[in-house]
């Protein structure tokens, strides 16, 4: 929330934790550079993979190169975001402008969030702040590609405001005389007025000229992502491409945890705020009958999986509450498996949402409904989904967001679940109190109803402490009829009071409301058999299901590189990941995989090595049962006459995270070879993926750029981007075979899908 509103306190002197890094320390990371004898008038750091610092003090310019998630968190941890006092008045030190990446997504993660840097330089340095030293007239500003630059711009408004009219609100389904309801409360955060960004940011376009930032402060692309600052006679050069085994990192270190899989429990995957740098921000993940469901997705989510061994594929939905970064900027994550997993909100939250992540994304809507199965949840009303029944409220919030109640009948009656992020408290919403017919304010009678609301009783309740102008308060609970009160959403310590009310629930503790007693994972690893082997009788799935579901740790090598493989693995639970020697970065495997597989079948070694990232769980095959077991199926031969069709395919980098074996089988039998002659030069399919087997070729674009092509890349499929590779070709260097794939089928898969656009994007320059 933009506009004289800090995010999460009433004023800007809030705590933050003491062990923050003293600034002092960067000297011993800088780069120096000599100018005439004087001290370096540039100084570059490097601050995390993807994220560099660019300061020029006589500029009075700080520059944050690349801003993936969680970027303020790393400049907290490298001291170069500390608490000062300025003329008396608690400020930070931070950033005055971003640079962007030129490309939206790399290596399938978002390159740019840029929400939370700006409201650290507009409320935590004061520089939009009424009367503080720091509000000077100067505008943050956002430098990069017209398109990025834009782009932001647009992500920034949304995640300001949401939806922005009452017809956009009447669109998502609310009636009229609530959705003007809605726009009255969002006035009232928003101080009477909907602003456009630009009138709190400064854009600076870098297209092919030097552009100045400020103060004789000059800025210019060198090539695709790679930019040169200058300043009084002096260079320096910021490189923000990912090596293709990079990832953006995680700002804080997560315990690993091997979890039961109760009937019914909450797991609470954090309870810190978008500031806080030694923990993940508010959320939880409902286990219920199996199905594993995640409550918000903040930053580095996947990264918070993958310690709780929860592998990809075994998401079964979100519930989102609201469309704000820290619980929002891990949505991406989890379209990196090979089914589109399900989306449950309010239709509001769902628009409000998807108008900010598709600008983001620079996609369109329609195009993120592909990337989830969308699940629309009746506001007020229990909806049934398996069993677990969820209640979304409306909660009073500068974009639309709502709270759930989750429950599950059981002996004696229900058992539930509260979630109630980013609430009002009751003193912000007095202090919004407006009578009819106000143009801004929130209504008496719908204070009542939320007050009443979020003091429903529930087992367990999470709530939002964070404070200040948009976030709840602990002492509006004291009393609170629930069974257990969690307190989260603050980056500060609890204070004496607040721990007379609420408990607190560290990364990974688990709360259970109904103990389960059945055998969740034999019941899984019977259905992935089932759904591999479909011809094969009961009885024989029963023969291998009494083999034995073993436990691997984190780190653990479960087949070497070379060697013979003496058990078969279908991973059941937990990360594994595939390295290949000589190939750069690993592919990821998650439930329903099968590892070892195809030396097993055919007596050979195998030609990878597969590690156990998380704590892995997986039904143990040994290699004489299974090629007994398989050679009953007709998957035997396929999976012999097609051996090099599907090592190829799983070499592909399209295919080679977060696909199952049994999608990998439809994807086999779908592709047909291709044959090329030296010299060919073909156009770009639209409708078709092409996957090269063997051979070189060059991919050379309408402004003439070259990328050369070998075996397991791609091309092909642009009907996924409309407009782009228009009078691109592939040249052939020499004889060359490839698998074609239609892209009907490719494109059903959400990690496959997100790969095509990432490989469209940085062809073709999205920007």
């Amino acid at each position: 929330m933009l506009h004289f509103s800090p995010l999460a306190c009433g004023s800007l002197a809030f705590a933050y934790p003491v062990t923050r890094a003293p600034l002092a320390f960067i000297l011993d990371t800088c780069e120096i550079r000599t100018r005439d004898d004087l001290v370096a008038t540039i100084r570059k750091i490097a601050v995390s993979t993807g994220i560099f610092w660019i300061e020029v003090p006589e500029a009075d310019l700080r520059v944050l190169c690349g801003c993936p998630v969680d970027s303020v968190k790393h400049l907290l941890r490298r001291g170069l975001i500390v608490p000062i006092e300025v003329k008396g008045v608690a400020s930070e030190t931070g950033p005055n402008a971003i640079l962007l990446s030129d490309l939206p997504i790399q290596n399938g993660r978002l390159c740019s969030h840029s929400e939370f840097p700006v409201l650290q330089m507009l409320y935590m340095q004061g520089m939009i702040v009424p009367g503080h030293p720091n509000n000077v007239g100067l505008r943050p500003m956002l430098i990069g590609a017209r398109g990025q630059v834009d782009a932001q711009m647009s992500y920034i408004y949304r995640g300001n405001y949401g939806l922005v009219s009452a017809d956009e609100l009447a669109a998502a389904g609310i009636e009229r005389e609530q959705a003007d309801e809605l726009m009255r409360i969002k006035l009232a955060f928003a101080f009477g007025v909907i602003r456009s960004t630009e009138e709190l940011l400064q854009a600076v376009y870098v297209e092919n000229a030097p552009a100045e930032i400020r103060n004789g402060v000059f800025v210019r692309r060198l090539r695709t992502n790679v930019f040169e600052f200058s300043f009084a006679g002096e260079h320096v050069e910021v490189d923000l491409n990912l090596a293709q085994e990079q990832i953006f990192e995680c700002p804080y270190t997560l315990d690993m945890h091997l979890l039961d899989r109760e009937y019914f429990a909450v797991v609470h995957t954090g309870d810190g705020d978008g500031w806080d740098m030694n923990r993940p921000t508010m959320g939880s993940i409902l286990l219920h009958q199996g199905h594993v469901y995640v409550v918000d997705a903040g930053p580095n989510i996947d990264y918070a999986l993958t310690a709780l061994g929860i592998g990809i594929n075994e998401i079964d939905g979100i519930f989102h509450t609201h469309g704000h970064d820290d619980h929002l900027a891990g949505l991406t994550s989890l379209t990196r498996g090979d089914r589109r997993i399900a989306y449950y909100a309010a239709p509001m939250v769902r628009a409000s949402v998807f108008k900010k992540l598709a600008a983001a994304m620079q996609f369109s809507e329609r195009d993120l409904d592909e990337l989830f199965d969308i699940r629309d949840l009746r506001i007020d009303e229990w909806n049934d989904i398996e069993g677990l029944e969820v209640r979304p409220i409306i909660s009073p919030h500068p974009v639309e967001t709502t709270v759930f109640y989750f429950r599950v009948k059981w002996e004696g009656g229900y058992r539930s679940y509260a979630h109630l992020a980013d609430i009002a408290s009751v003193r912000v919403m007095r202090n919004m109190l407006a009578a009819d017919g106000a143009r801004a304010g929130i209504n008496p009678a719908w204070m009542t109803r939320t007050i009443e609301a979020y003091r429903e009783k529930a087992d367990i309740k999470k709530i939002d402490i964070g404070g200040g102008l948009i976030h709840g308060e602990a002492e509006d609970f004291r009393g609170d009829p629930s069974g257990k009160l969690i307190l989260a959403h603050t980056s500060r310590r609890l204070t004496e009071k607040e721990r007379t009310i609420g408990s607190g629930a560290p990364f990974g503790t688990v709360d259970v409301l109904i103990k389960g007693v059945s055998d969740v994972f034999r019941r899984r690893a019977f259905e992935f058999l089932r759904d591999y082997f479909p011809d094969v009788p009961l009885h024989r799935l029963r023969h291998l299901m009494n083999c034995e579901i073993v436990v691997c740790n984190p780190e653990v090598l479960l087949i070497r590189s070379g060697q013979a493989v003496d058990n078969v693995y279908l991973v059941l639970s937990g990360t594994v990941e595939m390295l290949r020697h000589g190939v750069a970065g690993a592919s990821q495997l998650s439930a329903g995989s099968v590892i070892g597989e195809t030396p097993a079948l055919l007596g050979t070694e195998c030609g990878e090595t597969y590690r156990a990232v998380s704590f892995v769980r997986a039904l143990r095959l040994p290699v004489d049962l299974y090629r007994d077991f398989a050679m009953h199926s007709t998957l035997y031969p396929q999976i012999f006459q097609s051996r090099d069709k599907r090592e190829d395919l799983r070499r592909a980098w399209l295919f080679a995270d977060g696909v199952s074996c049994v999608t990998l089988n439809r994807l086999v039998n779908a592709a047909d070879h291709a044959h090329f002659s030296q010299d060919e030069v073909v156009g770009l399919p639209e409708r078709e993926v092409l996957i090269l087997r063997s051979g070189h070729a060059q991919h050379i674009s309408a402004s003439h750029q070259v990328e050369p092509l070998a075996a397991s890349n791609h091309f092909g499929g642009l009907e996924l981007s409309p407009g782009a590779g228009r009078g691109a070709s592939v040249r052939f260097l020499e004889l060359a075979q490839a698998y074609r794939l239609p892209l009907e089928l490719v494109a059903e898969l959400p990690v496959v899908r997100w790969k095509l656009i990432e490989t469209h994007r940085r062809r073709y320059r999205g920007r």
